[in-house]
């Protein structure tokens, strides 16, 4: 009896350790088809992205070739120039319409800018000071056609010099080109010349360079300064030759601007600048104006 109870319990726990293992394996097989399931929808995503990504760039194409064709119709409608001839210089072709073809593009560039409205600062007998050539007096404003744009000029003339400029109204504010000082101007210039002259101790060449710079800036005051640091007045040490050069060229320019702004004749304009630095009592004076 004993015997036949053990059996029973055995197989009745066989029958338990069975029914939990096929639990277990369905569970598993669940689980990996709810995984399968979720691949083929990823699949099937991404296949139909790719797909609409083709569609996308076959419109594309297909746009892009109706545009080549209409092109070559628009084109056929204007007349065909007919081709230049073609040299052969070291065995290499040279088309001349190439060339042609750039300069035609930089006239239309030129051409296609439009010209700027400038007020005129100066009129005609006006006096003016351009720095490298000193007083000058403007003759005419007249428009010119330079490299296809039409440009307006000031017409400077400067009698001494014998020259005439032709300068543009636009680049007169660039090239310090200025008015004639006034009176009241002129006349505080004139204490600077009756100051003592302040000479730097330095070599003669460096001095040289700065007094050129400063004649040449087309500052009235500069000159001016110019004119009182190289005057040699009644009993004083002569001058060399390249100090008298700088003097001379200092002097003339400042003399002319006084003659041009207080609007006096040279004689008088001498006679009160000679006053002012002491060269009244010379017999001679060091320019012949």
């Amino acid at each position: 009896m004993k015997k036949k109870n053990l059996k029973k319990k055995s197989i009745s726990v066989r029958k338990k350790s069975a029914s939990k293992k096929n639990v277990v394996l369905k569970k598993k097989k669940r689980i990996i088809k709810k995984k399968k399931d979720a691949l083929t929808k990823k699949k099937t995503s991404v296949i139909k992205k790719k797909k609409e990504v083709r569609k996308k760039k076959i419109v594309k194409e297909k746009i892009l070739k109706k545009n080549k064709d209409a092109k070559p119709s628009s084109k056929s409608k204007l007349p065909i120039a007919s081709k230049p001839s073609e040299k052969k210089v070291n065995n290499r072709l040279i088309n001349p319409s190439h060339y042609q073809a750039k300069k035609v593009k930089k006239v239309l560039e030129i051409k296609a800018i439009k010209e700027k409205k400038v007020k005129k600062i100066f009129g005609t007998k006006d006096y003016v000071v351009y720095p490298t050539h000193g007083v000058g007096c403007v003759i005419d404003i007249e428009k010119r056609e330079v490299v296809g744009q039409n440009l307006e000029m000031y017409v400077i003339e400067f009698i001494r010099d014998k020259l005439v400029l032709r300068v543009p109204v636009e680049k007169a504010k660039a090239l310090n080109l200025r008015k004639v000082s006034k009176p009241s101007k002129i006349q505080s210039v004139m204490k600077i010349l009756a100051q003592k002259a302040r000479i730097k101790r330095t070599m003669w060449s460096r001095r040289a360079q700065e007094y050129d710079q400063k004649i040449n800036s087309g500052d009235i005051e500069q000159i001016a300064e110019v004119v009182r640091d190289l005057n040699r007045a009644n009993n004083q040490i002569e001058q060399s030759y390249s100090e008298r050069q700088l003097f001379e060229l200092a002097y003339d320019r400042f003399l002319r601007e006084v003659m041009a702004g207080l609007n006096i004749p040279e004689e008088n304009a001498i006679k009160k600048v000679d006053k002012v630095l002491g060269r009244d009592k010379i017999k001679k004076a060091p320019l012949a104006i």
